[in-house]
Parts: structure tokens; sequence; C-alpha cells
């Protein structure tokens, strides 16, 4: 125990070099939010700087004293005077639980128990939330290189936050404002290494690539380690609210204890999550030792690539490629030469199969669930009881993977007069085709008839700044608003009646040359115009529509498209049915993941359907409308009947209830209209805009339970 007091002393000694007691974060942010709201800017800042200071404090402190206890307390070995098991290894733990509460008291100046934040708190401050309105404070205060920094640090960790998006471009195009300012003051080093290695390494520099990649390997285990570190807190109650027998001494350790493993297993995806992300890099750790087997090999360093090499066989043993590398190392070295794995990997392998071995055991025999992160786990190791269901995820896997293929073996074009201009392989991609003949010149004339009076009623369709670009207006008339405008004899029955049939007719052809036998749905339809502002088009720089993917988040620096929300994850296929060729610019481009380097190019003109499939293998933009107005209508399908249009099912209705009509006698008739005109104004009319976006609310969370709402972004 006197050594340990003597640890404790010492770290207490390095503590008081730092100015008082630490004040728990939770209080200081609350404060400054206060101070936010009150327009005090000065003392909001001061206060929310303080409150990350501390946060960062408290989990350096916790980081500390744990790993200097964790020495100091070593539950290895036999301690002096070891009597009954219980003894030997309570003893420890008690000795353990004193160092902690004596370290942490004189780091913090105050019980450890003071800073046990809320779990909305904690969130918060994982997700940044305190630059947010740090970022309004410093602009108030006119300090504007500590606002973009702010700005820009809360935007890498929520790139989906709307109105940060804009403060960012507003930042961008203001007067005083230097590169330099746009910084991410949370920057995790590991991250920052990894790209650039990924970069060099990409663009076969790869003496550079080894560097940076080592530096990374290096930073990612030591982001481990302390995010294992911090695992090691309070009891998480998962189902706080429900009163139920408390476990007894036993039950409550073990329970305890495989909650910190769990929580030590995912941190390999945390450290694999790159901010403003959900979901992590596959194979993070053994990633790096492949790419840098192959950059060492490429400088003629075949010793460190064997090395390498055997690091990641310790991951997939059976890997038959790299065992085969491993044959030409040993030639090359020597039989003679021993070849091993890294310490620290062999170290990371071990420990982490021994919590796994842990985990599964627990769940077999305890109950509970375990959600694996690695891909590598050894199949030996999964209890048989649990097998099943690794068997049956397997097996979904590869039945996608079939029916993929499947979908490649075209159908036959369900009208006659449509012929398939360019298909996949002429647009150097997969899953792209071009159509022409979808509609005849009057069709086209017809809608852009239709986009003209529903411009001249007004009624939220008048043009409007583009979401994407300054330098162009859009309209925008959904299938819907068409049959509304219709009813109320702004606009022809006959033209809003063409708009269903047109994106129906583009439906079944898409569904037909994708995937025959298997239904799409609409998941949202769009009759869209950009016009170009003629004043705004002199040194033009910027596109119509940036590039991206319809069902993902385009990363173009770690060569990944993120399925997760806020993108439209349950799109299939996305089309275009142009209307008109009457201006300058406005052609749909494909590239490849970069989103710089252009595979394919489409110039629109009447009746022309472009489609593809919506994910990152078709990544997409529009080029500069820079005279004139382009027209098109925009499709999105999905399979998932869930997410179906629910607009175009009303626009039916509507359509259908037209037709009755027509039908009836003249009296009944005009009864009907009459008592239309005195409710129209009732019909609910959703926008076509982006809805107001709270600090406090993450946008597009509700995506998914309603499909039927419009977004700017939803344009082309």
């Amino acid at each position: 125990m006197a050594s340990l007091l003597c640890v404790c002393l010492l770290l207490a000694a390095a503590a008081a070099t730092s100015p008082g007691r630490l004040v728990p974060y939770d209080l200081l942010y609350a404060d400054g939010v206060r101070a936010y709201f009150a327009r005090d800017w000065g003392r909001a800042a001061e206060l929310l700087q303080r409150a990350l200071h501390s946060y960062a404090g408290l989990r350096a402190a916790r980081r500390a004293c744990r790993a200097a206890c964790r020495r100091e307390a070593a539950f290895l070995g036999e301690p002096p005077g070891a009597g009954p098991w219980e003894a030997a290894l309570f003893g420890r733990v008690l000795q353990r639980a004193d160092c902690l509460q004596h370290c942490l008291g004189r780091q913090l100046g105050a019980a450890p128990s003071a800073h046990r934040a809320s779990h909305a708190i904690r969130r918060d401050f994982e997700q940044r939330e305190p630059y947010n309105y740090l970022q309004v404070a410093f602009f108030q205060l006119k300090k504007l290189d500590q606002a973009v920094s702010a700005a820009h640090t809360f935007f890498v960790a929520n790139p989906q936050h709307l109105q940060m998006r804009e403060d960012i471009e507003k930042y961008r195009r203001m007067s005083g404002v230097k590169s330099d300012n746009f910084r991410d003051l949370e920057a995790t080093p590991h991250w920052e290494a990894y790209e650039a290695g990924v970069q060099h390494y990409n663009a076969d520099e790869y003496l550079q690539a080894v560097a940076r990649l080592e530096e990374s390997l290096t930073e990612a285990l030591s982001a481990l380690e302390e995010c294992r570190a911090l695992c090691e807190g309070p009891w998480e109650d998962e189902d706080d609210e429900e009163e139920e027998m408390q476990p007894g001494l036993y039950e409550a350790i073990a329970a305890h204890y495989i909650q910190v493993l769990k929580c030590r297993q995912q941190c390999v995806l945390e450290i694999a999550t790159k901010p403003g992300r959900i979901s992590a890099t596959e194979d993070f750790i053994p990633s790096h030792l492949d790419l840098l087997q192959f950059a060492y090999d490429q400088v003629g360093n075949q010793a460190l690539a064997a090395e390498c090499a055997a690091s990641y066989l310790l991951f997939y043993p059976a890997d038959e490629p790299m065992l085969e590398k491993m044959k030409v190392y040993r030639t090359v070295l020597g039989e003679d030469t021993a070849v091993t794995a890294r310490e620290s990997i062999q170290h990371y392998v071990q420990r982490s199969l021994m919590e796994k071995k842990l985990i599964y055991y627990a769940v077999e025999h305890l109950g509970g669930t375990f959600n694996d992160p690695d891909l590598w786990t050894p199949d030996e190791l999964i209890p048989e009881n649990l097998k099943e269901k690794h068997r049956e995820d397997q097996e979904k896997q590869k039945q996608e993977t079939l029916d993929v293929e499947g979908r490649k073996k075209r159908g036959p074009l369900p009208f006659e007069g449509i012929a398939v201009t360019m298909d996949s392989h002429q647009m150097n991609g997969t899953q792209r085709v071009v159509f022409d003949g979808v509609l005849t010149e009057s069709e086209c004339k017809d809608l852009l008839r239709l986009t003209k009076a529903a411009g001249e009623a007004g009624d939220g369709y008048r043009a409007r700044r583009s979401p994407h670009t300054p330098h162009e207006r859009f309209e925008g008339l959904t299938v819907l608003k068409a049959m509304q405008l219709a009813q109320n004899g702004d606009v022809d029955w006959r033209d809003a009646k063409l708009l269903l049939q047109a994106s129906e007719k583009s439906r079944k052809i898409i569904e037909s040359y994708f995937t025959p036998g298997k239904k799409l749905h609409f998941s949202f339809t769009h009759l869209v115009c950009r016009t170009a502002v003629d004043e705004e088009q002199e040194g033009r720089m910027d596109l119509s529509h940036p590039v991206h993917a319809d069902n993902c988040l385009l990363d173009p620096e770690g060569q990944e498209c993120w399925r997760e929300p806020p993108a439209y994850v349950y799109r299939d296929y996305s089309g275009i049915l142009y209307l008109n060729d009457d201006f300058q610019g406005g052609g749909l481009f494909f590239t490849e993941m970069d989103t710089v380097t252009v595979t394919a190019e489409v110039h629109p003109k009447c009746g022309r359907l472009v489609a593809f499939s919506s994910g990152k293998e078709n990544p997409h933009g529009v080029w500069a409308v820079s005279r004139g107005r382009r027209c098109a209508i925009a499709l999105w399908y999905t399979h998932s009947q869930e997410h179906a249009e629910q607009e175009r099912v009303k626009a039916e209705e509507l359509m259908e209830q037209r037709a009755v009509e027509q039908d009836r006698p003249d009296g009944e008739e005009h009864q009907e209209a009459d008592h239309r005109g005195r409710s129209s104004s009732e019909l609910p009319v959703p926008s076509g805009g982006a809805r107001p976006t709270s600090r406090r609310h993450k946008p597009g969370s509700d995506r998914t339970q309603h499909p039927k709402e419009l977004r700017a972004r939803d344009e082309f």
C-alpha cells in the first residue's frame, strides 16, 4: 500500500501544476449554454471552452490513474501473504479501487462522483455540440478565426447538419477567412495519418506511404488503449427504469466485468470510425498490415514486409495470397531467417481472443447478446448454439450476392420504339444505361408547358435559389402538387396526368431492364427545372449539383460510401427523364469514388432516360447550367414497399376521382366542383424545401419513418 500511496502522491504533484480544482464539465456546460441564450457571448465562450477543457482533463485523469494503478495493483501473480483465493483476488481489487479513488481525488480536486454527468450531456460532448454554440459566440465577439475553427470542428463530426453546412459556406465567402482557419480542433492523429498514407499508397509513393501508415498504426493502437481504459467506468444499467431483483455478489461482478469486456471489444470500431460517420472501416488494424506489407515490398525492404505479412496472418491464418507471399519472402530472406509477427500485434490478437472467449461463454451460459466487431474471429471460438445465427447471416449475404448477379440478366423492354443508346460497358461502369425515345417531342412540350403554368400559378413554385449553387434558380413540382394545381384549374389535367404516365413508363422500363421479376416502387418523383442566373455566370467554377451517390454518403478521401442516414439508404435505382436541350451545360456525368475522375457523360435531350443503381458504384454530378433553363423528371425507386412514395398514391387517387367525375351527369359534376372550390385550400401541401434544423436534433433521424417528406437535396 505504501507504493500505491507513492504513485498517488506523484500524480497529485503533477496535478498540482494545473490551476486549482477541476470543475465538473457538465456544470460549466450548463452555465455556458445559459449565457449563450442570454446573449452574453463573452461569458458563453469562456464557459464553453472551460467545459471542453474540463471534459478533456477528466478523461486524461481517468486514463492516467487507471494506467498507473494497473501497474501498481496488478492482478497477475500472487500478492504477499496470500491466503484463501478470495483474499488473493479481492485484496487486489480493493487495492486497485483505493488507488483509483486517491489518484482521481488528487487530480480532480474533488470526489470522482462529482464528475458523473448525465447520458445526454455525455452524448453532447461526444457529438461536439459545445462547438456548435462556440462558433456563434465567437462570431458575435468578432473572433472570426476561432468561429471558423469551432464551426469546422463541429461540422466534421456532424456533416448532415444543414444549418452548419450553410454557415461553413458563408465563412468560405467572407473576406479575412483563411483556409488554415478550417481546422479540426478535435482531430484524431491516426485518421489524419491513415488517410495521408492511403493517398500516398494509391499514388505509388510507397516510401511516404510506409511512414504515414506506420504512424497511423501506432496512433491507432494508442487510441485503442485509451478507449479501453475509459471502459472501466461505472456500471451502465441499460434497463434502469425497470424494477427488478438486484443481482447477487458474483452475478453483479460478472455482469459488470462482461460489460467492460464488451466495451473494450467495441473500441476497435470507435477508432475505425471516421468523425462524422456511423459505420466503421472494416478490418482497420489488419488493413494497415496488408498495406504496409505491400508498400515495404515495393521499396525493397522484404524483412519488414515479411514481418507485416506474418502479423496479418495472425488475423487470417488461412489467407492463401498472404501465405504465398510469405513463401516468397522466406525464399528471398533465406529459410534460416526467423520471421515473426510484431509483438504489439501478437499482444493485441491474444488479448482480444481471450476477451471474446469470456464474452461468448457469458452469452452462452448467462444470457445476453454480443455483436462481435471483428470479421477475423475464428469460427471455433463461437459456441455451437450461436454459430447457427452466424451461418444464417452468411447465407443471407450469399443470397443477396446471387440476387445482384441475377439482376445482371436483362429483361426485354416493355415498349416499342425505345432504344438503348449506351449500356454499362460503353459508360465505363456498372448498372448504368441510357434509353432514347421514351417521350415524343409533343409530350416534352406538354410537360414543359406544365412547368410554365405551375410557375404562373405561384403557390410555392416560383423560382428560388438552388440549394447547391448561388448561380442558378430552380423550380420543383411533385406529382401530388401537379394534381392539386389541376384540381384548382391552374394547370391542364392532361398535362398533370402525363407527368404520372411518363414517370410510370420510366419505372416499367427501368424495372424490366435492371430487375426483371422484382417489383420497383417509386421512392420520389420530382419535375425539376434549373435556370442559369445570367448576371452570376462570370468566373463561375462550381457545379449545378456536386458529385454524390443516391443511397450513401460519399467519402472521396477514404474511398468509401457510407450507407447510413441522412442518406436515403432504401433507394435502389435512380433515373432522369430529360425534357429539353435548349440550354448550355447541365449534362450528367459519372466519376470514380474520388469524385474527380470522370468516367462517362450524358447529354440531355427530349425523351432521353438515363438510369443507374443508386449505390457507391455510381457517383454522379451535374455540370453547371450556364445559359437557359434545363428541365427533367428526377426519379428514385426502391424495392422496399414500406418506403414507397405516399404522395404518388394521393395523386393517383385524385386522378381516379377526376375520371369518376367526368363520367357523372353535368349537375353532379358542377356541385362537386363547387364543393372543391370551397375546400381546396384545406388540402395539405407538403413543402419542397428542407425543414429548419434544430441544433439539438439530428437532421434525417426521422427520414425512414416519413419517406414522403421532400428535401432540397432530392433534386438533381
